[in-house]
């Protein structure tokens, strides 16, 4: 059995991400804050992850990573570190970051 996982949750961090430019494909207007798919981020079956697990993707985008047949898993997965990565430097690069705002581990 996992332990409890502790969830984040922050309306200003999802407002924050979503005002980012997609960090896929680059357009700008049209982004979400994407939640993590992976279980190792608190992902289950009628939950998202943690808030702090998400990236700015536009909604194309996002429905590849959630909904596309196109890509395989570990596909996904890289596209997903890909933009996750993108955002964090972005965020801090425009002073977006939430105070409270837990810092991901590395190996995660």
């Amino acid at each position: 059995m996992y332990p409890k996982f502790q969830y984040w949750r922050s309306k200003k961090h999802l407002k924050n991400v979503a005002s980012l430019p997609c960090q896929h494909c680059g357009v700008e207007g049209y982004t979400q804050a994407a939640h993590s798919n992976m279980a190792i981020h608190g992902k289950g079956k009628a939950i998202k992850a943690s808030d702090e697990f998400t990236v700015a993707l536009c909604s194309s985008c996002h429905h590849t990573l959630d909904a596309g047949n196109n890509l395989t898993k570990e596909e996904k997965q890289q596209m997903w570190w890909n933009a996750f990565r993108n955002t964090w430097l972005e965020l801090l690069d425009r002073n977006l970051v939430v105070p409270d705002l837990p810092i991901p581990k590395q190996e995660e």
